[in-house]
């Protein structure tokens, strides 16, 4: 039986832990089969990234054009996406497809230590042409600060960061509380602007998070496209990402990646 399908439009990671990479093994521990249009290729290992190189936005198109038109797409998300060219070519592309499957932006746009990642007109073209084609948005606090300029340091900031986000036009915004200091549990947010959800999950100690921001929203895209509901499907990825952080593992000199192995049988 033909499995369902999920698209990642984002970049590679050399190193294997992020990126396509860790959407496309999220996707395979959630049933379902990957589908994928590359952004950018980068060069990076545990320490950071040392260099990427853009996909021409044309052939971002192109991919997305010939796996959606021969195989189809039940959902899909969005990682790195490099430029403001590319954003606008992926949003245009998605109208010209007239799609209707749920969409997941991960609005990747800040590194693991909070440095900006995109420049502004990026920024500026994620708000205005990918967040109102949104099904749900999931940036982490990095991200709600580059993007709305509010610092979240507890819950009544968090819920004002998701009302902000909500003005930028997608139907559900997860405020995602990993990098929340001084707190025992982690506390995502999930608001559509009538109902808010908090989902709350331990707190690990380890520094191996590599591809937790990627692996969460494909396991949220992955039960997207097996029919689940926003509130549903969030739920299923916030049990995911926990398993998968107490499951992470050193790799390199730096900081190691979650591990989606333990839906796995023992060996």
């Amino acid at each position: 039986m033909t499995p369902r399908t999920a698209l990642t439009i984002a970049g590679s990671d050399s190193g294997g832990g992020a990126g396509i990479q860790a959407d496309l093994r999220t996707f395979f521990a959630n049933g379902v089969h990957g589908l994928v249009a590359l952004t950018a290729v980068t060069v990076q290992n545990s320490l950071g990234v040392q260099g990427f190189t853009e996909i021409p936005a044309d052939v971002v198109t192109a991919q997305i054009k010939a796996v959606a038109s021969d195989m189809g797409v039940d959902a899909a998300k969005t990682g790195m996406l490099a430029s403001a060219e590319i954003i606008r070519a992926v949003a245009k592309t998605l109208d010209e497809l007239g799609f209707t499957f749920p969409l997941v932006v991960d609005p990747v746009a800040a590194s693991m230590t909070g440095h900006a990642l995109l420049r502004e007109d990026a920024l500026e073209a994620i708000r205005t042409e990918l967040f109102p084609r949104a099904t749900l948005i999931t940036p982490n606090l990095d991200e709600v600060r580059l993007l709305t300029g509010i610092s979240v340091v507890d819950a009544a900031s968090q819920r004002a960061a998701g009302e902000a986000l909500l003005e930028f036009g997608s139907r559900w915004v997860l405020v995602k509380g990993g990098h929340m200091e001084g707190t025992p549990e982690c506390v995502d947010l999930l608001t559509d602007g009538r109902e808010s959800i908090e989902l709350s999950g331990p707190r690990y100690e380890t520094n191996n998070t590599h591809g937790g921001g990627d692996t969460m929203a494909s396991a949220i895209t992955a039960s997207l496209a097996k029919g689940a509901s926003v509130p549903d499907a969030v739920a299923a990825g916030k049990k995911f990402i926990e398993r998968s952080v107490a499951e992470s593992y050193p790799l390199g000199a730096g900081v190691g990646p979650v591990s989606p192995f333990w839906v796995l049988p023992p060996s």
